[in-house]
Protein backbone atom coordinates (compact mmCIF):
# COMPACT_ATOMS: atom_id res chain seq x y z
CA UNK A 1 0.00 0.00 0.00
CA UNK A 2 2.67 2.09 0.67
CA UNK A 3 4.62 1.32 -2.65
CA UNK A 4 1.29 2.59 -4.35
CA UNK A 5 1.20 5.56 -2.59
CA UNK A 6 4.61 6.37 -2.81
CA UNK A 7 4.17 5.90 -6.76
CA UNK A 8 1.50 8.06 -6.56
CA UNK A 9 2.98 10.98 -5.41
CA UNK A 10 6.04 10.75 -7.09
CA UNK A 11 4.67 10.36 -10.21
CA UNK A 12 1.68 13.33 -9.91
CA UNK A 13 4.49 16.42 -10.14
CA UNK A 14 6.57 14.93 -13.05
CA UNK A 15 3.41 14.91 -15.31
CA UNK A 16 2.43 18.02 -14.23
CA UNK A 17 6.04 19.24 -14.67
CA UNK A 18 6.29 18.03 -17.82
CA UNK A 19 3.47 19.88 -19.15
CA UNK A 20 4.59 23.21 -17.03
CA UNK A 21 7.99 22.93 -17.80
CA UNK A 22 9.67 20.72 -20.45
CA UNK A 23 12.97 18.51 -19.81
CA UNK A 24 14.26 20.58 -22.65
CA UNK A 25 14.69 23.45 -20.17
CA UNK A 26 13.39 26.10 -22.41
CA UNK A 27 10.58 28.22 -20.09
CA UNK A 28 7.21 28.63 -21.06
CA UNK A 29 7.80 32.18 -22.10
CA UNK A 30 10.73 30.77 -24.24
CA UNK A 31 8.03 28.70 -25.81
CA UNK A 32 5.60 31.28 -26.32
CA UNK A 33 8.83 33.24 -28.27
CA UNK A 34 9.20 30.46 -30.42
CA UNK A 35 5.52 30.00 -31.39
CA UNK A 36 5.30 33.69 -32.14
CA UNK A 37 8.15 33.58 -34.66
CA UNK A 38 6.73 30.12 -36.07
CA UNK A 39 3.49 31.78 -36.59
CA UNK A 40 4.92 34.47 -38.50
CA UNK A 41 6.89 31.77 -40.71
CA UNK A 42 3.74 29.93 -40.98
CA UNK A 43 1.61 32.42 -42.38
CA UNK A 44 4.31 34.03 -44.63
CA UNK A 45 5.65 31.28 -46.48
CA UNK A 46 1.99 30.06 -46.81
CA UNK A 47 1.20 33.41 -48.37
CA UNK A 48 4.46 34.24 -50.33
CA UNK A 49 3.86 30.65 -51.86
CA UNK A 50 0.45 30.10 -52.61
CA UNK A 51 0.69 33.69 -54.43
CA UNK A 52 3.80 31.88 -56.51
CA UNK A 53 1.55 29.01 -57.46
CA UNK A 54 -1.65 31.30 -58.42
CA UNK A 55 0.82 33.24 -60.45
CA UNK A 56 1.88 30.46 -62.60
CA UNK A 57 -1.46 29.29 -62.88
CA UNK A 58 -3.39 32.45 -64.49
CA UNK A 59 -0.24 33.33 -66.47
CA UNK A 60 1.28 31.20 -69.12
CA UNK A 61 3.87 33.20 -70.16
CA UNK A 62 5.63 31.86 -66.54
CA UNK A 63 5.46 28.67 -67.73
CA UNK A 64 8.95 27.53 -69.17
CA UNK A 65 11.27 25.22 -68.03
CA UNK A 66 13.62 27.39 -66.44
CA UNK A 67 10.63 28.13 -64.02
CA UNK A 68 9.71 24.95 -63.39
CA UNK A 69 12.05 24.50 -60.60
CA UNK A 70 10.97 27.63 -59.22
CA UNK A 71 7.69 25.96 -58.86
CA UNK A 72 9.12 22.96 -57.83
CA UNK A 73 10.62 25.08 -54.67
CA UNK A 74 7.84 26.76 -54.40
CA UNK A 75 5.82 23.75 -53.70
CA UNK A 76 7.97 21.63 -51.40
CA UNK A 77 8.01 25.22 -49.45
CA UNK A 78 4.31 24.88 -48.99
CA UNK A 79 4.54 21.56 -48.15
CA UNK A 80 6.99 22.26 -45.31
CA UNK A 81 4.92 25.10 -44.29
CA UNK A 82 1.50 22.42 -44.21
CA UNK A 83 3.46 19.27 -42.68
CA UNK A 84 5.98 20.83 -40.85
CA UNK A 85 5.40 24.11 -39.44
CA UNK A 86 1.99 24.12 -38.16
CA UNK A 87 3.08 20.89 -36.19
CA UNK A 88 5.82 22.95 -34.60
CA UNK A 89 3.73 26.13 -33.80
CA UNK A 90 1.17 23.93 -31.89
CA UNK A 91 3.77 22.10 -30.13
CA UNK A 92 5.48 25.27 -29.40
CA UNK A 93 1.83 26.53 -27.65
CA UNK A 94 1.35 23.50 -25.51
CA UNK A 95 5.01 23.87 -24.69
CA UNK A 96 5.79 19.81 -25.62
CA UNK A 97 5.50 17.45 -28.96
CA UNK A 98 1.58 17.01 -29.56
CA UNK A 99 2.07 14.28 -32.32
CA UNK A 100 3.20 11.09 -30.54
CA UNK A 101 6.06 8.60 -31.40
CA UNK A 102 4.15 7.94 -35.33
CA UNK A 103 3.64 11.69 -35.99
CA UNK A 104 7.38 12.58 -34.66
CA UNK A 105 8.64 10.27 -37.35
CA UNK A 106 6.62 11.63 -40.58
CA UNK A 107 7.35 14.89 -39.32
CA UNK A 108 11.08 13.96 -39.50
CA UNK A 109 10.81 12.38 -42.55
CA UNK A 110 8.51 14.66 -44.83
CA UNK A 111 10.01 18.09 -43.50
CA UNK A 112 13.79 16.63 -44.86
CA UNK A 113 11.98 15.39 -47.41
CA UNK A 114 10.69 18.77 -48.65
CA UNK A 115 13.81 20.50 -47.26
CA UNK A 116 16.66 18.59 -49.52
CA UNK A 117 13.99 19.00 -52.37
CA UNK A 118 14.61 22.98 -52.21
CA UNK A 119 18.16 22.62 -51.25
CA UNK A 120 18.86 20.49 -54.27
CA UNK A 121 16.03 22.46 -56.97
CA UNK A 122 18.39 25.59 -55.80
CA UNK A 123 21.61 24.17 -56.84
CA UNK A 124 20.35 22.94 -59.83
CA UNK A 125 18.75 26.32 -60.40
CA UNK A 126 22.17 28.30 -60.71
CA UNK A 127 23.45 25.45 -63.25
CA UNK A 128 20.35 26.58 -65.61
CA UNK A 129 20.97 30.34 -64.56
CA UNK A 130 24.80 29.99 -65.70
CA UNK A 131 23.93 27.48 -69.04
CA UNK A 132 20.87 30.23 -70.02
CA UNK A 133 22.74 33.17 -69.75
CA UNK A 134 26.11 31.79 -70.90
CA UNK A 135 25.60 29.10 -73.69
CA UNK A 136 23.92 30.35 -76.98
CA UNK A 137 20.26 28.76 -77.26
CA UNK A 138 20.25 26.35 -80.73
CA UNK A 139 16.61 24.39 -79.55
CA UNK A 140 13.18 25.67 -78.16
CA UNK A 141 11.59 25.30 -74.92
CA UNK A 142 13.30 21.87 -73.47
CA UNK A 143 10.39 20.50 -70.73
CA UNK A 144 11.73 16.97 -70.79
CA UNK A 145 14.83 18.18 -68.83
CA UNK A 146 12.91 20.40 -66.58
CA UNK A 147 10.74 17.71 -65.47
CA UNK A 148 13.72 15.07 -65.22
CA UNK A 149 15.22 17.50 -63.21
CA UNK A 150 12.32 17.99 -60.78
CA UNK A 151 11.43 14.43 -60.69
CA UNK A 152 15.73 14.45 -59.93
CA UNK A 153 15.64 16.08 -56.86
CA UNK A 154 12.38 14.37 -55.73
CA UNK A 155 14.15 11.05 -55.91
CA UNK A 156 17.14 12.25 -54.42
CA UNK A 157 15.61 13.62 -51.62
CA UNK A 158 13.98 10.45 -50.79
CA UNK A 159 16.99 8.55 -51.27
CA UNK A 160 18.38 10.30 -47.89
CA UNK A 161 15.26 10.75 -46.13
CA UNK A 162 13.70 7.12 -46.61
CA UNK A 163 16.82 5.29 -44.69
CA UNK A 164 16.06 6.48 -41.20
CA UNK A 165 12.59 4.69 -41.47
CA UNK A 166 14.17 1.57 -42.04
CA UNK A 167 17.14 1.42 -39.69
CA UNK A 168 19.97 3.51 -40.86
CA UNK A 169 19.66 6.10 -38.03
CA UNK A 170 16.18 7.44 -36.60
CA UNK A 171 14.02 9.92 -36.46
CA UNK A 172 13.25 11.93 -32.94
CA UNK A 173 12.62 14.65 -31.17
CA UNK A 174 15.13 17.68 -31.37
CA UNK A 175 16.21 20.54 -29.64
CA UNK A 176 13.27 22.34 -27.42
CA UNK A 177 10.91 19.15 -27.69
CA UNK A 178 8.52 20.94 -29.75
CA UNK A 179 9.76 19.90 -33.29
CA UNK A 180 11.07 16.61 -34.76
CA UNK A 181 14.45 15.66 -36.88
CA UNK A 182 17.13 12.99 -37.78
CA UNK A 183 18.13 12.04 -34.04
CA UNK A 184 21.27 14.25 -34.33
CA UNK A 185 22.55 13.30 -30.68
CA UNK A 186 22.97 9.24 -31.30
CA UNK A 187 26.37 7.83 -30.86
CA UNK A 188 26.04 4.90 -32.91
CA UNK A 189 27.81 4.11 -35.71
CA UNK A 190 24.48 3.72 -38.16
CA UNK A 191 23.36 6.90 -37.36
CA UNK A 192 27.11 9.08 -37.23
CA UNK A 193 27.75 7.32 -40.76
CA UNK A 194 24.07 8.63 -41.67
CA UNK A 195 24.80 12.15 -40.77
CA UNK A 196 28.12 12.84 -41.92
CA UNK A 197 26.19 11.22 -45.42
CA UNK A 198 23.55 13.81 -45.27
CA UNK A 199 25.56 16.42 -44.47
CA UNK A 200 27.86 16.45 -47.49
CA UNK A 201 25.32 14.89 -50.04
CA UNK A 202 22.54 17.23 -49.13
CA UNK A 203 24.12 20.55 -47.58
CA UNK A 204 27.91 20.72 -48.44
CA UNK A 205 27.68 19.97 -52.29
CA UNK A 206 24.82 22.11 -53.03
CA UNK A 207 26.50 25.02 -52.02
CA UNK A 208 29.55 23.54 -53.49
CA UNK A 209 27.49 23.75 -56.72
CA UNK A 210 25.95 27.53 -55.89
CA UNK A 211 28.95 28.99 -55.67
CA UNK A 212 30.75 27.69 -58.60
CA UNK A 213 27.96 28.53 -61.01
CA UNK A 214 27.19 31.70 -59.73
CA UNK A 215 30.85 32.27 -59.65
CA UNK A 216 31.26 31.14 -62.83
CA UNK A 217 28.17 33.59 -63.95
CA UNK A 218 29.69 36.75 -62.27
CA UNK A 219 33.07 36.68 -64.34
CA UNK A 220 31.75 36.01 -67.32
CA UNK A 221 29.14 38.84 -66.84
CA UNK A 222 31.80 40.93 -65.85
CA UNK A 223 33.97 40.26 -68.84
CA UNK A 224 31.15 41.21 -70.99
CA UNK A 225 31.18 44.54 -68.68
CA UNK A 226 34.24 45.36 -70.01
CA UNK A 227 33.60 45.03 -73.47
CA UNK A 228 30.42 47.16 -73.29
CA UNK A 229 31.11 49.21 -70.87
CA UNK A 230 27.26 51.00 -70.51
CA UNK A 231 24.49 48.80 -71.66
CA UNK A 232 26.73 45.52 -69.65
CA UNK A 233 27.34 47.65 -66.41
CA UNK A 234 23.82 47.42 -65.21
CA UNK A 235 22.97 43.79 -66.22
CA UNK A 236 26.07 43.12 -64.26
CA UNK A 237 24.99 44.99 -60.88
CA UNK A 238 21.19 43.23 -61.49
CA UNK A 239 23.29 39.68 -61.43
CA UNK A 240 25.51 40.37 -58.75
CA UNK A 241 22.67 41.93 -56.41
CA UNK A 242 20.73 38.36 -57.22
CA UNK A 243 23.62 36.25 -56.75
CA UNK A 244 25.06 37.73 -53.68
CA UNK A 245 21.40 37.74 -51.81
CA UNK A 246 20.58 34.21 -52.92
CA UNK A 247 24.09 32.79 -51.90
CA UNK A 248 23.94 34.83 -48.30
CA UNK A 249 20.29 33.45 -47.51
CA UNK A 250 21.32 29.98 -48.58
CA UNK A 251 24.06 30.05 -46.05
CA UNK A 252 22.00 32.27 -43.09
CA UNK A 253 18.99 29.64 -43.51
CA UNK A 254 21.10 26.23 -43.59
CA UNK A 255 24.45 26.53 -42.42
CA UNK A 256 24.04 27.38 -38.60
CA UNK A 257 21.79 24.23 -38.60
CA UNK A 258 23.97 21.97 -40.36
CA UNK A 259 26.65 23.24 -38.25
CA UNK A 260 24.46 22.45 -34.38
CA UNK A 261 23.71 19.00 -36.34
CA UNK A 262 27.24 18.11 -36.68
CA UNK A 263 28.23 19.41 -32.77
CA UNK A 264 25.23 17.64 -31.62
CA UNK A 265 26.37 14.44 -33.41
CA UNK A 266 30.06 15.02 -32.29
CA UNK A 267 29.85 16.59 -28.96
CA UNK A 268 30.08 15.70 -25.70
CA UNK A 269 26.20 15.34 -24.40
CA UNK A 270 24.33 18.03 -23.65
CA UNK A 271 26.72 20.43 -25.29
CA UNK A 272 23.98 22.43 -27.89
CA UNK A 273 21.38 23.88 -25.50
CA UNK A 274 17.63 24.34 -26.50
CA UNK A 275 18.23 27.78 -27.30
CA UNK A 276 21.34 27.16 -29.58
CA UNK A 277 19.38 24.63 -31.25
CA UNK A 278 15.84 25.94 -31.88
CA UNK A 279 17.11 29.15 -33.19
CA UNK A 280 18.44 27.45 -36.46
CA UNK A 281 15.85 25.40 -36.76
CA UNK A 282 13.92 28.43 -36.81
CA UNK A 283 16.58 30.14 -40.02
CA UNK A 284 15.95 26.85 -41.78
CA UNK A 285 12.21 27.12 -41.70
CA UNK A 286 12.35 30.89 -42.64
CA UNK A 287 13.97 29.43 -46.14
CA UNK A 288 10.19 28.86 -46.85
CA UNK A 289 9.23 32.78 -47.01
CA UNK A 290 12.66 33.78 -48.35
CA UNK A 291 12.88 31.43 -51.48
CA UNK A 292 9.48 33.01 -52.78
CA UNK A 293 10.96 36.88 -52.21
CA UNK A 294 14.23 36.12 -53.46
CA UNK A 295 13.82 33.54 -56.73
CA UNK A 296 10.83 34.46 -57.51
CA UNK A 297 9.34 37.99 -56.66
CA UNK A 298 12.56 39.39 -57.39
CA UNK A 299 11.99 37.77 -61.16
CA UNK A 300 11.11 41.21 -63.17
CA UNK A 301 8.54 38.50 -65.54
CA UNK A 302 7.23 37.79 -62.24
CA UNK A 303 7.00 40.52 -60.90
CA UNK A 304 4.89 42.43 -63.37
CA UNK A 305 2.70 39.42 -63.16
CA UNK A 306 1.95 40.10 -59.56
CA UNK A 307 1.07 43.47 -60.31
CA UNK A 308 -1.06 42.67 -62.75
CA UNK A 309 -2.92 39.91 -60.38
CA UNK A 310 -3.06 42.38 -57.36
CA UNK A 311 -4.48 45.50 -60.30
CA UNK A 312 -1.30 47.55 -59.66
CA UNK A 313 -0.60 47.09 -63.25
CA UNK A 314 -3.04 47.38 -66.44
CA UNK A 315 -4.02 43.99 -67.91
CA UNK A 316 -2.34 45.22 -71.30
CA UNK A 317 0.67 45.61 -70.04
CA UNK A 318 1.18 41.74 -69.37
CA UNK A 319 4.68 40.49 -69.85
CA UNK A 320 5.29 38.86 -73.29
CA UNK A 321 8.16 36.09 -73.31
CA UNK A 322 9.58 38.08 -76.29
CA UNK A 323 9.17 41.01 -74.70
CA UNK A 324 10.15 40.78 -71.20
CA UNK A 325 12.84 38.59 -70.48
CA UNK A 326 13.63 38.22 -66.75
CA UNK A 327 16.68 39.92 -65.77
CA UNK A 328 16.70 39.16 -62.32
CA UNK A 329 16.32 35.69 -61.81
CA UNK A 330 16.42 33.90 -65.09
CA UNK A 331 17.84 35.61 -67.99
CA UNK A 332 16.34 34.09 -71.29
CA UNK A 333 19.64 35.04 -73.52
CA UNK A 334 19.26 35.67 -77.55
CA UNK A 335 15.53 34.38 -77.39
CA UNK A 336 13.20 36.24 -78.93
CA UNK A 337 9.56 35.22 -80.67
CA UNK A 338 9.43 33.85 -84.15
CA UNK A 339 13.00 34.87 -84.10
CA UNK A 340 16.45 34.48 -82.60
CA UNK A 341 20.11 36.27 -82.16
CA UNK A 342 22.48 33.30 -83.53
CA UNK A 343 26.02 33.94 -81.95
CA UNK A 344 29.03 33.44 -84.56
CA UNK A 345 32.52 33.23 -83.90
CA UNK A 346 34.81 35.66 -84.82
CA UNK A 347 38.28 36.88 -84.45
CA UNK A 348 37.68 39.60 -81.40
CA UNK A 349 39.82 40.25 -78.96
CA UNK A 350 39.30 38.59 -75.94
CA UNK A 351 36.06 37.49 -76.41
CA UNK A 352 34.93 33.98 -76.12
CA UNK A 353 31.50 32.32 -77.72
CA UNK A 354 29.84 32.89 -74.15
CA UNK A 355 30.48 36.55 -74.07
CA UNK A 356 29.53 36.84 -77.60
CA UNK A 357 26.42 35.36 -76.38
CA UNK A 358 25.59 37.88 -73.66
CA UNK A 359 26.69 40.76 -76.05
CA UNK A 360 23.60 39.56 -77.87
CA UNK A 361 21.22 39.36 -75.44
CA UNK A 362 22.40 42.80 -74.31
CA UNK A 363 21.01 43.63 -78.26
CA UNK A 364 17.97 41.81 -77.89
CA UNK A 365 16.82 43.44 -74.75
CA UNK A 366 18.46 46.86 -74.68
CA UNK A 367 16.86 50.18 -76.15
CA UNK A 368 15.75 50.38 -79.89
CA UNK A 369 17.81 52.38 -80.96
CA UNK A 370 21.43 50.51 -80.10
CA UNK A 371 23.31 49.33 -83.08
CA UNK A 372 23.57 45.68 -82.95
CA UNK A 373 27.97 44.86 -82.46
CA UNK A 374 28.79 44.39 -86.12
CA UNK A 375 29.58 40.73 -85.51
CA UNK A 376 26.31 39.69 -84.82
CA UNK A 377 23.71 38.90 -86.88
CA UNK A 378 20.24 38.36 -86.69
CA UNK A 379 18.47 35.60 -88.35
CA UNK A 380 14.62 34.38 -88.82
CA UNK A 381 13.76 31.33 -87.33
CA UNK A 382 12.44 28.25 -89.98
CA UNK A 383 9.20 27.81 -89.88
Amino acid sequence: MSINLTTNLSFGPLLIDSEEKPRSGLSRTGHTVVAVFLGIILILGFINNFIVLILFCKFKVLRNPVNMLLLNISISDMLVCLSGTTLSFASSIRGRWIGGYHGCRWYGFANSCFGIVSLISLAILSYERYRTLTLCPRRGADYQKALLAVAGSWLYSLIWTVPPLIGWSSYGTEGAGTSCSVHWTSKSVQSVSYIMCLFIFCLVIPILIMIYFYGRLLYTVKQVGKIRKTAARKREYHVLFMVVTAVICYLICWVPYGLIALVATFGPPGVVSPVANIVPSILAKSSTVCNPIIYILMNKQFYKCFLILFHCQPASSAPDASLCPSKVTVIQLGQRKNREVSCTIQELPEVNEKQLCLLGTERSVGPASEHPPEKMKETPLSK
